[in-house]
């Protein structure tokens, strides 16, 4: 790869990271406001709905760690 190609691979993985920590943030706020809710169906779209924005968050962080790591060896 070029060292253009790596550095921009490099870039896309730190804004996915960024927006990985963004939604994995949210998730907890959603599932922080589960608290709030008076019903069981509430209590229950605020679980299902924290934790997958939690698990997408999550995951998105731990693709673009792999992505920067592997194109930071590629780098040198």
């Amino acid at each position: 790869m070029e060292t253009n190609e790596i550095n921009a691979g490099i870039k896309a993985a730190q804004i996915n990271n960024a927006l990985g920590v963004f939604i994995l943030a949210f998730g907890v706020i959603v599932l922080f406001a589960m608290i709030y809710t008076e019903t069981f169906v509430e209590h229950m779209t605020d679980m299902v709905a924290g934790l997958l924005l939690i698990s997408i968050g999550g995951g998105m962080i731990w693709k673009a760690k792999s992505t920067l790591k592997k194109l930071r060896a590629k780098k040198e």
